[in-house]
């Protein structure tokens, strides 16, 4: 069976939006059987040897479909999606539609979103650095709100593995301040969590994990 390598307790400040719940959201989305191998993040089980064998990065998730390994939250969608068939267009123009956003999701959204909030995090709430990163991150949300209006999803016309990565850069609502002014991204966000797979993933994460 497919094994995902998830966390089973993680720092508080983290629980409920780590990368894992993007590849459990898709299993659940296209009805795939698996299994969660726990990974306990304060107790360095991703500092092992053996975890390092299967991601030199130390990072979650990793997935071991009967001994294919695949890493990085967005090559492991992109792979299911070929597995299964689901989530993904069959036809060339619709695959590159999604390729296209996956990648959009995870470089030119998530890479200032993610940066200021380290930043920020480290003490560098308020410097030049700061502000030049919060505007970076504006003007791109901005532009996606615009590429929104009036699209239901991201990629297609149907929902696919592009608005699992989108909606979980995003904050997949645990946290709307991101989006909050900016709102066709916020209906877009709204409509992607509430999918059933979504909320099925979401609890039995939480009844799951740990806070450390």
């Amino acid at each position: 069976m497919l094994k995902v390598y998830g966390f089973s307790r993680v720092n508080k400040m983290a629980r409920g939006k780590t990368r894992d719940l993007r590849v459990l959201w898709a299993l659940e989305e296209m009805g795939l059987p698996y299994e969660v191998v726990g990974m306990d993040h304060p107790r360095h089980d991703l500092d092992t040897p053996a975890y390092r064998a299967l991601n030199p990065f130390g990072q979650i998730p990793v997935i071991d479909d009967d001994g294919v390994v695949v890493t990085e939250s967005g090559a492991i969608l992109l792979y299911l999606a070929r597995k299964s068939g689901k989530l993904m267009p069959r036809d060339l123009a619709g695959e590159a539609q999604v390729l296209r956003w996956c990648v959009a999701a995870l470089n030119s959204i998530e890479v200032p979103l993610l940066t200021a909030w380290f930043v920020d995090l480290n003490g560098g709430k308020g410097t030049k650095g700061s502000d030049a990163l919060h505007q970076w991150g504006d003007m791109r949300l901005k532009q996606l709100d615009g590429w929104l209006a009036g699209r239901e999803f991201v990629a297609t016309d149907e929902f696919t593995v592009a608005d699992i990565l989108m909606t979980h850069v995003l904050g997949a609502g645990t946290d709307e301040s991101v989006v909050k002014d900016h709102p066709n991204v916020l209906a877009f966000q709204r409509r992607c969590i509430a999918r059933p797979a979504w909320k099925k993933t979401f609890d039995a994460y939480c009844d799951r994990v740990e806070a450390a």
